[in-house]
């Protein structure tokens, strides 16, 4: 098991668990109990949990998201893949929004070299396109989520709704062809519904773990959506049925 793999295990048995053992770890994932010390160091710098003497207790709630950093760290390989097939959809001269996320902020790197319009929502992926000498930078008004950076609020959707885009490349927190694109947050539900209405063509982005699942706020149904880019991982039953709600699936 990958270190990336055995963190998110142990964030996820926390978070079910509310307070948890070292050694009850240790053989939930099989590691040595002193390398479960160290994760749980790493996960409470990150605001995951708060150690304390012979384990941890979660300071996420059942439902709430895992912060950036630790989400940043999960299947790189794939996101990237996943970023390149976007890509690919995109083509040079378009006007694109790109969505607050990790794997929307790998699309936003992408971009970087190519000759397009972005408005990013995320203080991250506007770092990611500042100084890309060919991409025109739409910098929208809002308030950064903290840690996240996503942008939020009515500045946030004025200016979206001030603009109409050839695409929209949007992330989530849950996606199923029965209840759709949903978010954690519900600020981030408004400015996703918000990106959506702006833009002729949506894309949604997301790794495999995040199809069959359905987060607290409702963004939008299936049938929103132009194409679905997810892993090879993704499983069969619902990009099946994706596809059959008029949804194009990509599994890269």
């Amino acid at each position: 098991m990958s270190s990336t793999d055995r963190l998110r295990q142990i964030t996820d048995a926390v978070r079910e668990a509310g307070r948890i053992g070292v050694a009850e770890l240790a053989g939930l994932t099989g590691a040595s109990e002193m390398t479960i010390r160290r994760d749980l160091e790493t996960l409470a710098t990150q605001g995951v949990l708060e150690r304390y003497r012979g384990g941890a207790r979660s300071l996420l709630l059942r439902g709430e998201e895992p912060p950036f950093a630790l989400r940043a760290q999960e299947g790189p390989e794939a996101k990237r893949r996943i970023a390149a097939e976007v890509a690919g959809l995109i083509s040079d001269g378009e006007s694109v929004v790109v969505d607050s996320g990790t794997t929307c902020l790998e699309v936003a790197r992408v971009l970087a070299h190519r000759r397009v319009t972005v408005m990013p929502l995320s203080l991250h992926a506007v770092n990611a396109l500042s100084g890309a000498p060919d991409v025109t930078l739409l910098v929208p008004g809002g308030r950064p989520r903290p840690g996240e950076l996503a942008l939020t609020g009515p500045l946030t959707t004025a200016s979206l709704a001030a603009l109409r885009f050839d695409t929209a490349v949007v992330g989530c927190c849950g996606l199923t062809a029965t209840d759709g694109l949903t978010a954690y947050d519900l600020a981030d539900a408004e400015v996703k519904r918000a990106a959506i209405a702006s833009a002729r063509r949506v894309i949604a982005v997301a790794g495999a773990a995040k199809l069959s699942r359905t987060a607290l706020a409702f963004v939008a149904p299936a049938t929103a959506l132009h194409a679905v880019v997810t892993d090879g991982a993704a499983p069969e039953e619902e990009t099946d049925a994706l596809a059959a709600a008029g949804v194009t699936v990509r599994k890269v």
